[in-house]
């Protein structure tokens, strides 16, 4: 009976890391038709999330008041989510703000948008993504130049962030995206520059998948920085629904112990609800 008992206790042993679902919700109208899967409104997301049994979602905002907090805390307690992380492209797509703008004020403006978005996430116990906000160097600034603003920045916002006991989330994008850091290699050399050390790397499947010569091996290589998964395919679609080999990526987020979510920014393709069962059957089997 004690040998019985122990078999059956082994296989959680063996494999002890703890994956989590997640799906994304965009309220910005001016991103419509962006990687985003759902659209009609947090309810809506959290409803149909919770249906398929996704463990999170992750928000997409045009600011930090656009949530009502009281109406989000039911909705996430009715349908037992969280919130996996809360994104601060809007400053870039709505604002037009940048981290690493030429004008001091400009960036100012930048990073009091980011900690508001921080202050957002931190009622959810969700860490911010800076992404598309990190901008790009050229015309009066170099690329160093950018870089030491990228630095200042996240210098700033990362033990910002601390006061909610959740790091910033700093994603590489690909090079159609952002000039600055590409690859999580990049990612983590940078990180090891800054003075602060609550800043994790998001690595997104899809830019990796432009940018990495070894998706697997970057992965390795970022052990201890990567922070969060974008979960998606080669197009951008719901996982499988591309030409990407998800095993190995899996295997790899194994072996460093990565705990953290898979959260699919994808595209709404051929529909919200296609694509969000789409993620769910993809993870499932994948973590299975």
């Amino acid at each position: 009976m004690p040998h019985r008992i122990h078999h059956h206790k082994s296989p959680p042993q063996e494999n002890n890391m703890t994956f989590k679902s997640a799906i994304t919700v965009s309220l910005v109208e001016e991103a419509r038709g962006g990687p985003f899967v759902y659209w009609e409104g947090l309810k809506d997301a959290c409803q149909k999330s919770a249906s398929l049994g996704f463990d999170a979602i992750e928000i997409f905002a045009p600011g930090p008041d656009a949530v009502d907090e009281a109406e989000l805390k039911g909705l996430l307690q009715e349908h037992g989510l969280v919130v996996a992380a809360v994104g601060t492209g809007a400053g870039m797509v709505k604002h037009g703000l940048s981290l690493t703008h030429a004008d001091a004020d400009h960036r100012a403006k930048a990073r009091d948008f980011v900690k508001q978005m921080i202050d957002f996430g931190g009622k959810y116990n969700a860490p911010a993504i800076i992404g598309s906000m990190q901008g790009k160097w050229g015309g009066d600034i170099s690329r160093d130049q950018a870089l030491g603003f990228l630095r200042e920045a996240l210098d700033e916002l990362g033990p910002y962030a601390a006061q909610y006991n959740v790091p910033l989330f700093y994603e590489p994008l690909n090079r159609y995206e952002t000039n600055l850091l590409r690859t999580v290699d990049e990612g983590v050399e940078f990180c090891k520059t800054l003075s602060t050390d609550n800043i994790k790397l998001l690595a997104d499947l899809f830019h990796m998948n432009i940018e990495e010569a070894d998706l697997a091996a970057a992965i390795r290589a970022g052990k201890g920085y990567v922070g969060h998964i974008h979960f998606v395919d080669s197009n951008r679609q719901a996982a499988g629904m591309g030409h990407m080999n998800h095993e190995p990526i899996i295997q790899a987020l194994k072996d460093i112990d990565y705990d953290g979510y898979l959260c699919a920014e994808a595209f709404a393709l051929p529909d919200s609800d296609t694509a969000a069962k789409n993620t769910i059957e993809a993870y499932k089997r994948l973590t299975a």
